[in-house]
């Protein structure tokens, strides 16, 4: 089998035609686990405080039903033409959308994604460093403000973002997938150790001041409603992790991608609904936007898992990092005649890093950040942009139970990424406004 013509046609780095496939399913589930729990299952007992009990429960497992759909769909999609892989989100965009209006749509929304996700994992990877380095040397460590501990996990960047390509982070990415299986566990575990805080509340939380209106507060809902889409942000990367496993017409790549994705989503699950019960079950409305910074003991224990949390985001940086670097050199060197080789990379990938840790010290506001990307980038890519993709080239019959499936998930995403957008930008503002950079 062979892969289309891209709209940015694949670089390899080495004499062969292709970059060799010998990925296994248990490769995808670890990949995947990577990709998705990461920041996003830190804030969610936040988001369950603006949303309450029960909306917050139904918000998560809808979401989860949601987006494990359309990353069938996404999965089935790779290998819809005979002979042909689709290994790209972009190539698929493409084929289903025209070669003219397919990228446009596709190639923004899944920029947005991997952009979101690694402005936001720089600052969580650096509030977690301040946080363990405060658990271990609470005499020193306030000497730093928390935008330098960001520029220090932005300088790991810069090392690893010199590794070619995804198969060259694969011990990474199962380290990153084991340490995010370690802290989430024991972020609840603490929470459920720890009991109540005194007085604790699970009225719905409204930040700011007792008399916030009626319109602050559903901001915030809506805010915390992006925080639940963020959490599911694997599909911006799925046909690249799909394009590293064999395939021929007897054995397609579907079957392990699918089985990969499933144990993914069950390890998915585990770390999600225990963080998010026992979190808000124990700050209840005034838990903090990043759990484990709510957490104060055991100071040993909290000190590991935050550490964990910076491994792993290290490891999910650069799984969302990748394709981006692929598609600039491919740019430079296609349409701009650069020469390839090491100096184009360490130039074009630097300067990437470099981008994402200045947005990351500028607006180090970790819930809003994920609120405001996870409507404006993730619905889209998580929630609907499949089933657009897959009613094109498909073509269900009308009325059928595939049309009202992918039309519910349209209509459901397009809601969902209006309201979240505009309560994570909100939230943003307001928190800039007072926000001091050095202080």
């Amino acid at each position: 089998m062979v892969s289309p013509s891209s709209v940015l046609p694949k670089v390899v780095d080495d004499a062969t035609e292709a970059t060799p496939r010998r990925a296994k399913w248990w490769y995808v589930t670890f990949h995947n686990v990577t990709a998705m729990v990461g920041a996003g299952v830190l804030s969610l007992p936040y988001a369950m405080a603006h949303l309450g009990w029960g909306p917050g429960m139904v918000a998560l497992l809808a979401s989860w039903g949601i987006t494990l759909y359309t990353l069938r769909l996404l999965i089935e999609l790779h290998e819809c033409v005979p002979g042909v892989r689709f290994d790209r989100l972009r190539d698929l965009g493409a084929h289903a959308l025209g070669p003219r209006l397919g990228p446009w749509v596709v190639v923004p929304q899944q920029l947005i994604v991997q952009l979101g996700c690694d402005m936001v994992y720089m600052v969580t990877g650096g509030k977690c460093l301040q946080k363990f380095a405060e658990s271990v040397s609470s005499a020193t460590a306030p000497r730093l403000h928390q935008s330098y501990w960001i520029c220090i996990f932005g300088g790991f960047q810069f090392l690893l973002s010199q590794l070619p390509n995804l198969d060259a982070i694969t011990a990474i990415s199962f380290l990153a997938a084991a340490m995010s299986l370690s802290y989430s566990t024991i972020s609840w575990a603490a929470c459920v150790a720890r009991g109540p805080v005194a007085g604790v509340s699970y009225a719905v939380r409204r930040d700011g001041s007792a008399t916030g209106t009626a319109a602050d507060e559903a901001f915030r809902v809506f805010g915390a409603l992006g925080q639940v889409a963020f959490a599911y942000a694997g599909h911006g990367v799925v046909l690249e992790i799909q394009a590293t496993i064999p395939s021929t017409p007897t054995k397609p790549s579907r079957a392990p991608m699918w089985k990969g994705t499933v144990a993914a989503y069950v390890v998915t699950a585990a770390c999600y609904f225990p963080v998010a019960i026992a979190g808000y079950w124990a700050f209840g409305r005034d838990v903090g936007d990043n759990v484990l910074v709510s957490l104060q003991r055991p100071p040993w224990l909290v000190a590991a898992a935050n550490m964990m949390v910076v491994i792993h985001v290290v490891g999910s940086y650069q799984v969302y990092a990748m394709p981006i670097f692929e598609s600039i050199e491919t740019i430079l060197i296609t349409r701009f005649r650069v020469p390839q080789g090491l100096l184009l990379r360490l130039v074009a990938r630097s300067a990437y890093v470099a981008f994402t840790l200045f947005i990351a010290v500028t607006f180090p506001f970790f819930g809003d950040l994920l609120g405001f990307f996870g409507g404006f980038g993730f619905t889209p890519t998580s929630y609907f942009l499949p089933c657009i993709l897959w009613l094109k080239i498909k073509s269900p019959p009308r009325f059928s139970a595939s049309w009202f499936a992918n039309w519910g998930c349209i209509v459901v995403g397009v809601l969902l990424m209006v309201a979240s957008t505009i309560g994570g930008l909100r939230s943003i503002v307001q928190d800039a406004s007072t926000f001091q950079f050095y202080s």
